[in-house]
């Protein structure tokens, strides 16, 4: 059977993106979604995700990690899948579509005809607690998040200390994705450890919002916060509601690579 597709990233954060309206993909296959996010076997990509028809909404967002595993929220994958539905035609500059965690409103605000590179808005969910511990904090802002802040990350090794805390006696059963932030220039500088990836990727859109909203509050809540990732850069507004936030919304690049077919 020969599957078509359409590779895209967020940021550096790439994803494999597959029309699924006529349920050609077995989405319960995850020795498929491995092999095909394999990086020296097949395609290669952080995540899978496939675009569905859903009553009530636009369309569904279904993803998968490269492990192949379902997976919670992604926020940069959100913002791409929107940016596939605008060249597939599906939607015109705005989106109402159901993820993991719950609807969600994305916001087509340019599109290149030619490139097919597109900025996309994504309204991320309501965060209503922040855990505060030694040196970290923990929230979810659709996929959980451990936040702390270090000295130095451009030189810090995020496998490495990403591992640790990720497979540390609290998380290893559930996981967490480990995001390591500096402020510096007038921005926030992050490195992100994700789960299911079992490594650093280039960005992570939920990761950047947990980071940025821990920073808002140490800050005494900046609106909005400018992200550099190793891949690009992003912008998480925001308001506040007591200790928590709401009208959350990622910001940023939704960059098309190419198309192709690939046997399965």
């Amino acid at each position: 059977m020969q599957l078509s597709f359409s590779k895209y990233h967020g940021t550096g954060n790439d994803f494999i993106l597959i029309d699924n309206r006529l349920h050609t993909f077995r989405d319960g296959d995850a020795s498929l979604v491995r092999k095909l996010c394999h990086r020296r076997f097949s395609i290669g990509a952080d995540g899978l995700i496939l675009l569905q028809e859903k009553s009530g909404y636009d369309f569904e967002m279904v993803y998968f990690n490269s492990d192949g595993r379902p997976s919670s929220m992604c926020g940069n994958g959100g913002r791409c899948i929107a940016a596939f539905a605008a060249r597939l035609g599906i939607i015109g500059t705005s989106a109402d579509f159901l993820a993991s965690d719950g609807p969600h409103h994305a916001k087509v605000d340019s599109y290149d005809a030619s490139t097919h590179e597109a900025v996309v808005s994504l309204k991320m969910k309501n965060v209503d607690f922040i855990e505060h511990g030694d040196g970290y904090h923990f929230l979810d802002t659709g996929s959980p998040h451990y936040v702390t802040f270090v000295k130095d990350v451009k030189s810090l090794n995020v496998a490495a200390e990403g591992r640790k805390i990720r497979n540390s006696s609290r998380f290893v059963q559930e996981g967490t994705n480990v995001n390591f932030a500096q402020l510096k220039d007038d921005a926030l500088h992050i490195r992100t450890y994700e789960r299911g990836v079992e490594d650093e990727t280039w960005s992570c859109g939920t990761g950047v919002t947990a980071a940025a909203l821990v920073t808002a509050l140490q800050a005494g809540r900046v609106d909005p916060v400018n992200v550099e990732t190793p891949g690009g850069s992003l912008q998480v507004s925001f308001e506040t509601e007591g200790t928590g936030f709401k009208n959350i919304v990622l910001k940023g690049k939704a960059t098309f690579v190419f198309d192709g077919f690939v046997n399965i």
